[in-house]
């Protein structure tokens, strides 16, 4: 199959995607987009984002992401404070119009008919860029923090990932993820690093992806395990979706905790596991699962090495939990400053605040945030009781509740399609946890609220405890 770029309204070879992208740089340059000038592109997943992003690269910008769905305040503070010389938007982006946005749409109508007078897509001059890309974390534990990173670096780290992996230009990668955020920008540069094709997929719509990974031949998909869980789920309402996963050679995850249980249901049904990976904004990719070793997170790529610390941070020995550390050369430049200057990262090894451990052959487990509360005399952490319920066979995730009087109070959110009596889920539990770990108090739902990352929502189900919690 010749490389494509394929969506659900188009089909186009991927040189020829190259061509209109080549036109979309030429337009850039023609408004003032000048090489090291910073465009924000606020947009969804799309033919017309890709296009933009690439045309970016070629002009030499250097591109602020921010996701299509970031509230207007925010996407104003982060123009403001970035210094962006131009603000690319979708149609329908909630933005300032003070911002002056240039749509996607006006972009491409900018490009009919226009010759193309660069010979190649060039992205030498991006790469040179020390804020190549800056990218905004997820702000889940506090404001969102710009981590500016290095062009060549990102490109660099794709290239392990996609060799560790075993990417090549026979497949067909389906990534059901934002293309804003680290993994989902990771999967679509792979796709053209490797002259892959790429399905640019309705992700919130997994059962029309599913119908395109069939038409599309699909031999790789990336998902979170929110997704995941969906999709067996919808092939098992309407069993004539099965076959669309037929040429899957690939189920890779990431983004958020795996459940084991999750691991053996797809083992069961298309006797191939998730593939699970770690990562992070500021630090890159990291480690990967493969088909030739299919164990937890795998091994760090090549070039990058890990380590587990104590408290005080001395390496402990494989298979003892610790805090993740990590010395990468694809480490974000630094983090952009009030001011939009670099505020620089050190180098060597960096903390990522990840709780995990290692196997004797250097396979990564991860156990979840180090987060620490105290409570019957016990220093626990909520994500390593979530492992042990999981075990279990309950889906849970914990919440901490603080009270000045009391020793922390854990509420147990647990998802059930059935949505049984909190009772059940009581009884459940406390036969798999001792007594200092068992919650206070148990919240069922249907399925747990995600963020825009695809990851549960702790912040949403936070405020589900606390409205629970009053009288």
């Amino acid at each position: 199959m010749t490389a494509s770029i394929i969506s659900p309204e188009s089909v186009q070879t991927l040189e020829a995607f190259e061509q209109d992208a080549l036109r979309t740089a030429a337009v850039l340059r023609e408004r003032g987009v000048g090489l090291g000038e910073r465009v924000m592109l606020k947009a969804g997943n799309s033919t017309a984002w890709l296009g933009t992003l690439l045309g970016l690269m070629h002009a030499g910008a250097s591109i602020v992401l921010v996701d299509q769905r970031e509230h207007v305040e925010t996407t104003t503070r982060i123009a403001q404070r970035a210094g962006v010389k131009a603000v690319l938007v979708d149609d329908d982006a909630p933005i300032d119009p003070d911002l002056q946005p240039v749509t996607l749409t006006e972009l491409l109508m900018a490009t009919a008919g226009r010759p193309v007078r660069d010979r190649r897509l060039d992205t030498d001059a991006w790469g040179d860029l020390d804020d190549g890309l800056i990218m905004w974390t997820s702000g889940s534990t506090g404001a969102p923090k710009g981590a500016v990173k290095s062009g060549r670096k990102f490109l660099r780290n794709l290239e392990r990932n996609a060799d560790q992996v075993g990417h090549h230009s026979g497949d067909v990668l389906l990534p059901l993820l934002p293309f804003s955020h680290q993994y989902g920008l990771s999967m679509v540069l792979i796709a053209w690093l490797r002259r892959c094709s790429l399905v640019v997929a309705p992700y919130r719509r997994l059962d029309r992806s599913l119908l395109l990974a069939g038409i599309s031949g699909s031999t790789v998909i990336d998902a979170t395990p929110a997704s995941y869980r969906s999709m067996l789920n919808i092939v098992h309402r309407n069993p004539k979706l099965r076959s669309c996963l037929d040429s899957v050679r690939m189920f890779c995850v990431g983004a958020a905790p795996l459940d084991s249980n999750l691991v053996d249901r797809y083992v069961a049904e298309f006797n191939l596991p998730l593939l699970d990976s770690y990562g992070s904004t500021e630090l890159g990719n990291i480690s990967f699962a493969t088909l030739d070793n299919p164990v937890a997170c795998g091994k760090a790529m090549e070039g990058i090495r890990l380590r587990v610390t104590d408290d005080d941070g001395q390496e402990v020995a494989p298979g003892e939990a610790g805090e993740i550390e990590v010395d990468t050369p694809d480490a974000m430049e630094g983090h952009l400053s009030e001011d939009g200057a670099l505020v620089p990262l050190p180098g060597g090894w960096q903390s990522t605040g990840d709780l995990g451990h290692l196997d004797q052959h250097g396979n990564l487990t991860v156990l979840g945030r180090k987060l620490a509360v105290h409570r019957m005399g016990y220093t626990l952490y909520p994500e390593l009781i979530e492992r042990k319920a999981t075990a279990a066979g309950c889906s849970v995730r914990v919440v901490t509740l603080e009270d000045e009087r009391l020793d922390a109070r854990l509420v147990f959110v647990v998802e059930d399609e059935q949505e049984r009596d909190p009772s059940y889920w009581w009884g459940r539990l406390t036969e798999a946890l001792p007594q200092f770990e068992r919650p206070n108090r148990v919240l069922v739902v249907g399925e747990f609220p995600l963020n825009r990352n695809g990851k549960p929502d702790k912040q949403q189900m936070a405020q589900l405890a606390r409205a629970d919690a009053k009288p």
